[in-house]
């Protein structure tokens, strides 16, 4: 499997994908965060959803995370993203069979690109946390926030667990992506059902019939990652994104175990 994990980080390493998708991924994050302190308590919203963040809150351990929270949901889709397509083209390209060859066991394939790809995610949300705190720290004489609250053992406790919330949820979308990409076996068609799912159809459900979003796979990813109230419990979407992830990781693996590759 460790050769599966070198061979799948020599393609995500490729200046094409690596440093684009860390430049985007920083970018996002720096303008959310700036966006975020620059218009502190602005009434037409400059938070999450159009919430009001006052420079009260974002004196609190909550204000160093709170830039880096709120791009959760971004960073889940372009790890969507990026494992749809790594997974998919390996049947677009034919290289599948060439890797079968090279390495019969199927599920150690599997399990090797999700390693690597979890890799690619850490470095990505951890890249994305940094800028957030930069911007954060840079911004705070601007919005009249103290920062004192930031640097105490709250505060450190509160930013290793919003970190480890984003990178749950990160990698939530990125197993989705894997999925798709494991059952249409195309990147445009797994990137393609992914994004319409979580950008249209979900906010279309929840908004049309309430009570719906508890129960929806995204909404319950994004929630992982909220800093103040909570739609609904933490505990609840924690146990409903497992039952989704781990009953269609388990049907796709066993489809990608049995089913034939094509030449």
């Amino acid at each position: 499997m460790i050769n599966v994990i070198w061979a799948e980080m020599r393609k995500l390493r490729r200046p094409t994908l690596l440093l684009s998708t860390m430049a985007i991924v920083t970018l996002l994050t720096s303008l959310f965060t700036f966006l975020t302190f620059w218009r502190v308590g602005d009434p037409k919203g400059n938070g999450r959803r159009g919430e009001i963040v006052t420079a009260q809150f974002l004196s609190t351990p909550h204000g160093l995370v709170y830039g880096f929270s709120i791009v959760a949901f971004l960073l889940g889709i372009v790890a969507l993203c990026i494992f749809a397509s790594q997974t998919a083209q390996e049947y677009t390209y034919g290289t599948l069979r060439n890797l079968l060859v090279r390495q019969p066991a199927r599920m150690k394939i599997l399990g090797g690109k999700y390693i690597a790809m979890t890799l690619f995610a850490v470095l990505m949300s951890l890249l994305s946390l940094i800028s957030s705190i930069v911007v954060a720290y840079l911004l705070a004489p601007h919005a009249h926030v103290s920062t004192s609250a930031w640097t105490t053992s709250a505060g450190i406790s509160l930013l290793g667990s919003a970190f480890g919330n984003v990178l749950l949820s990160v990698m939530g979308f990125g197993t989705v992506g894997m999925i798709l990409g494991l059952l249409f076996r195309s990147p445009i068609s797994a990137i393609a059902t992914g994004v319409i799912w979580f950008l249209i159809l979900e906010n279309i459900l929840a908004g049309l019939l309430t009570g719906t979003a508890k129960w929806l796979p995204g909404q319950n990813l994004t929630n992982l990652t909220t800093t103040q109230n909570f739609t609904f419990s933490y505990q609840h979407s924690l146990i409903m994104d497992l039952i989704y992830l781990v009953g269609a990781g388990a049907i796709v693996s066993l489809l990608f175990k049995r089913r034939d590759v094509a030449n």
